[in-house]
């Protein structure tokens, strides 16, 4: 490969400086991605782990309302729970990990009567068990949509910085290194011509006073 660079003293340590830059970049680069694959494998378990829960507690859920409608039928289902009794309010905000910037989701509900919007002589119990279970899960369903937005950026952050450690350790830093090896053979090229040069003027010079 040619390699095209002015062979000068100060190209050369303009180059060793870059070099050192580009080296100091990396390491920092590769730490913040050790540093970000560690967070990110404990929060992919923490998503797994609240899916898990989730997803068992809507199935357990589900079946008991299909229970209730099957037992109590679909309109009278239909008015039982026409009634809502839990006003539900979504705040997000943002956080960063690792200067990533993730969302935040905070649920607040507020009881606007008691209890059950149905009295329990008109319905069945199944309908009592799908209901305290869907209030139950709803703030781990929060949770597990924050956890994996978070899972999501930060995978995304960490492939971005993947890029730049590898342009960095297999691109830049190997070209800075090859400039900086050929600019210093041409320097060391240069002296010794020079010194040669020096040596055959003096030797001329000595003859020519002999004469």
């Amino acid at each position: 490969m040619e390699i095209r660079v002015n062979p000068t003293r100060m190209e050369l340590l303009r180059l060793r400086r870059r070099l050192a830059v580009a080296r100091r970049g990396h390491e920092l680069l590769k730490d913040k991605l050790d540093e970000m694959m560690k967070r990110f494998r404990r929060l992919v378990e923490e998503n797994r782990r609240l899916r898990l829960k989730v997803e068992e507690a809507l199935t357990e859920a589900t079946g008991a309302f299909v229970m209730a409608r099957a037992l109590m039928g679909d309109h009278a289902t239909d008015i039982a729970t026409a009634i809502p009794v839990v006003r539900v309010q979504l705040v997000a905000g943002a956080r960063r990990i690792m200067n990533v910037l993730v969302p935040t989701f905070e649920l607040r509900q507020e009881e606007t009567a008691a209890g059950f919007p149905y009295g329990f002589a008109e319905t069945s119990g199944e309908l009592d068990v799908a209901i305290a279970l869907l209030r139950e899960s709803l703030a781990e369903l929060v949770r597990l949509v924050e956890a994996e937005k978070t899972v999501e950026l930060l995978a995304a952050e960490i492939e971005r910085t993947r890029r730049r450690v590898n342009a960095l350790e297999y691109v830049l830093i190997p070209q800075l290194e090859e400039k900086v090896h050929f600019i210093a053979m041409k320097l060391d090229e240069n002296e010794r011509a020079t010194r040669t040069r020096l040596m055959k003027i003096k030797s001329l010079v000595e003859r020519m006073g002999e004469g």
